[in-house]
């Protein structure tokens, strides 16, 4: 499988050495979340030696060139600048929604066409644009489901740790309030940049909460509150829940173990894999040497959709933007289809699949799957 990856400056302006280019912009360094970076990457190099062993764009090899986003959107829309200048067909990939929406503003204004994997912020477009297509489930979408499944599992008195200075954070606890609200169900917001590990704790017997979710990075604040709250024997009986997906990694359960098992977090898969899917799973894993999360389903299907886009129209920038409407792919989660979502300014897949999942207490490494939307 021969697999075109680039990550350093490439010399000269749309010097393509008859190559298909397409930008990869991914998280690999920290503060981003680099362990959903290196999945977002693994899932987009697979799909380029796929489509290149299978004869590249119109004979043209694909290559991926590669920048680190480090979750800072200057450093994304910095990047989405230079990449346009480099001549790449498109781009596509990131992770953090804040991230996404700073290149996806780069992008639209460039004219240069990118299909975002995995962020999920509603409004990633300050207006409808053309330019920009999303893979992943609106959060609006998402946090519904999982709202869903916390009233089915009779929580209506929920505490949210996050750090509202994020509009993403915020954004998720506004979702969650307003879902919950009609059902009875009240959200106390504890504030992380003033609050310790054991004033949560406090709070939450204070407020009879009974359930907490963590609208906060991983593994700062989110482990000392897991562990915190795990060990309070006032709180035995409370439900832990991510709705981000931090429990998703590996990462989650190296650093806490059991105290990581049983929090319930949304995952975009659905409950059992195509033949695409299993065979992509089990290459991904290969390539991870771990069990492949539904990043790096995210990061295959990115590449999948515009390979497709690609060999039909070429690399021209325009009819990439155009065909948006038009495209019906096979993707390793369910057949894609994007279009006009209301409220949502990109082209949007409505919509992949989204379960609510933990981790099994009995067996860390299962996941379990608790609710479907």
């Amino acid at each position: 499988m021969t697999v075109m990856v680039t990550q350093e400056p490439l010399p000269g302006r749309d010097e393509t050495n008859g190559h298909v280019r397409i930008g990869a912009l991914a998280p690999l360094t920290r503060p981003g979340w680099d362990e959903a970076g290196r999945h977002l990457l693994a899932g987009m190099e697979l799909a380029v030696g796929e489509v290149n062993d299978a004869g590249g764009i119109l004979g043209r090899p694909l290559e991926l060139v590669v920048r680190d986003t480090a979750a800072d959107p200057d450093r994304a829309a910095a990047a989405v600048e230079e990449l346009a200048g480099l001549g790449v067909a498109a781009l596509a990939g990131e992770y953090h929604s804040v991230v996404a929406r700073a290149a996806a503003a780069r992008a639209d204004a460039l004219g240069v066409p990118f299909l975002c994997a995995s962020a999920v912020l509603d409004a990633l477009t300050e207006q409808p644009t053309p330019w920009v297509a999303r893979l992943a489930p609106a959060q609006s979408h998402g946090w519904r489901i999982y709202g869903d499944f916390l009233l089915a599992q009779g929580h209506r008195r929920i505490a949210v740790a996050a750090d509202p200075s994020s509009v993403y954070w915020a954004c998720g606890t506004r979702i969650l309030r307003d879902h919950l609200a009609p059902h009875g169900g009240t959200v106390v917001e504890l504030d992380v940049r003033e609050s310790t590990a054991a004033s949560v704790c406090d709070t939450l017997v204070d407020r009879q909460a009974t359930a907490l979710l963590l609208l906060v990075g991983h593994p700062e604040p989110a482990v000392p509150i897991v562990r915190s709250v795990r060990r309070d024997p006032r709180l035995a009986g409370i439900m832990i829940g991510a709705p981000a997906g931090q429990p998703e990694f590996t990462g989650w359960a190296t650093s806490l173990g059991a105290d990581g098992a049983a929090v319930p977090f949304l995952r975009y898969l659905p409950e059992h894999l195509g033949p695409l899917g299993a065979r992509v799973a089990t290459a991904l894993r290969e390539r991870l040497a771990e069990a492949p999360s539904f990043v790096a389903f995210e990061g295959y299907d990115t590449v999948a959709v515009l390979a497709d886009v690609l060999r039909s129209h070429g690399p021209d920038r325009a009819w990439t933007a155009e065909s948006w409407a038009s495209v019906p792919v096979e993707g390793t989660r369910g057949r894609i289809r994007f279009s006009r979502t209301p409220g949502i300014g990109v082209w949007q897949w409505a919509w992949a699949p989204v379960q609510v999942v933990d981790r099994d207490p009995a067996e860390p490494g299962r996941l379990r799957v608790l609710h479907t939307g």
